[in-house]
């Protein structure tokens, strides 16, 4: 460690909780804990709701670290992105919120440190409370000792660090993209109709070329779920997929040592990075690889992308295999809106479930096999280039995750000069 370098308490490298001028009753963006995504540097708020003087309060910038179990140890830290000209907004009381010291520390430096495994591990062997609602006390942190370089080299050690999430947040914009072009195909072609409207009336389909448009009927038959394009058919969803299920796999055999291989829990669908590894080798175990489409069948029922590394599947986890000539798009996209509809009509007294009863008795609408070949041509490459763009991700995250403790530490050292 170079001799510049100091060692002082977290609590007096950076700003705990500072001070951020709210008015009561006035409106400003709220941030929950769900809208922190542990694999995403940025949060942000969904809503705004009036300031009646509790929770967290911060600016832009700012680092969220959450402060009570399981979310601290599912790594819920990220910076608060205003979306709008409110740069100042509160929220969740479980937050503690970190911004630089003016003179001693830079502000994107205080986030890396934050997410540095010494500080989180230390946060979290500070926890106190009862079983399932522990939480770290904001006066634990001042007991904690963290090394702390000049501001020219904590700016440099952001930016090198900074950079990588860049590469990382603008596959995440672009990759949104990607999905809702996708979703706005699937929308228009199966559940709008707006081809088959558009022949109906002798007119061209908008932004559709004439040999895709004649793959399309110009008519509508009635079936049990309302008019369906003539030719078209309403069936199970297992005459698109396949559905498998998790197996139960022995949590004694769990680790986080990288014993065996990965286990995707319903936790770790979000974030798309197992944290548990398993040696067992369940026989009725199934491989999860890049392009499933992964289900959660407890709390909420989203079906993911999966982008991560190859994981066996942990039981309340589903995966839906598109069938010969089905592709992961159109499985994807016509089970969204039925999980969509289970959710809001699930009721229960503590945690709402999917069901096989659930899923046997989804219904979808299928094209002709030219139009489904049609709509696969347009958008699988769309989802084959999301997988590229979150595996790309996962590897800078990789090299982020590496450089971080080595930078913090001062094991390696990067020039002042390398700040833009």
């Amino acid at each position: 460690m170079g001799g510049e370098w100091k060692r002082v308490q977290f609590s007096d490298a950076v700003w705990v909780n500072p001070p951020v001028p709210l008015k009561r009753g006035e409106n400003y963006p709220f941030v929950e804990m769900q809208n922190v995504n542990p694999s995403e540097r940025a949060a942000r708020s969904k809503q705004s709701r009036p300031f009646t003087g509790g929770g967290a309060r911060f600016a832009a910038g700012d680092t969220l670290m959450a402060r009570i179990t399981p979310c601290l140890e599912n790594g819920k830290t990220a910076r608060f992105v205003s979306e709008d000209d409110q740069a100042i907004a509160h929220g969740s009381t479980e937050f503690i919120v970190i911004r630089g010291r003016p003179g001693v520390s830079d502000t994107n430096f205080a986030y890396y440190l934050t997410r540095w495994r010494e500080v989180q591990d230390f946060a979290i062997s500070q926890m106190t409370g009862t079983s399932g609602r522990q939480r770290v006390p904001t006066e634990a942190l001042s007991h904690l000792t963290v090394p702390l370089p000049p501001l020219p080299e904590q700016k440099a050690i952001a930016s090198v660090l900074g950079a990588l999430d860049d590469k990382i947040e603008l596959n995440r914009r672009t990759n949104e993209t990607l999905e809702t072009m996708a979703r706005a195909v699937f929308k228009s072609w199966f559940v709008d109709f707006d081809p088959v409207h558009a022949k109906s009336k002798d007119l061209q389909p908008d932004g559709m070329d004439a040999d895709t448009a004649k793959l399309f009927p110009s008519s509508f038959v009635d079936f049990e779920i309302g008019r369906v394009p003539k030719g078209w058919k309403v069936v199970p969803i297992y005459e698109i997929a396949d559905v498998i299920y998790g197996a139960p796999f022995s949590s004694a055999l769990f680790n986080d040592k990288e014993g065996g291989r990965p286990l995707i829990r319903i936790r770790d669908l979000p974030k798309e990075c197992p944290g548990v590894w398993t040696p067992e080798v369940h026989p009725k175990g199934y491989l999860v690889h890049a392009g499933d489409v992964v289900v959660g069948m407890d709390g909420e029922f989203r079906a993911y992308l999966w982008g991560g590394s190859d994981a066996w599947l942990n039981q309340r986890v589903c995966v839906f295999v598109p069938r010969q000539g089905v592709s992961a798009a159109f499985v994807r996209e016509s089970i969204s809106g039925l999980l969509a509809e289970v959710e809001a009509t699930e009721t229960a007294t503590t945690v709402i479930h999917l069901g096989k009863n659930d899923i046997d008795r989804f219904k979808v609408i299928v094209p002709d096999p030219q139009v489904l070949a049609g709509f696969n041509r347009h958008c699988q490459p769309l989802y084959d280039a999301v997988i590229a763009k979150k595996q790309e991700s996962r590897t800078l995250a990789c090299q982020r995750d590496a450089l971080l403790p080595r930078l913090l530490s001062g094991e390696l050292t990067v020039p002042a000069s390398k700040v833009a």
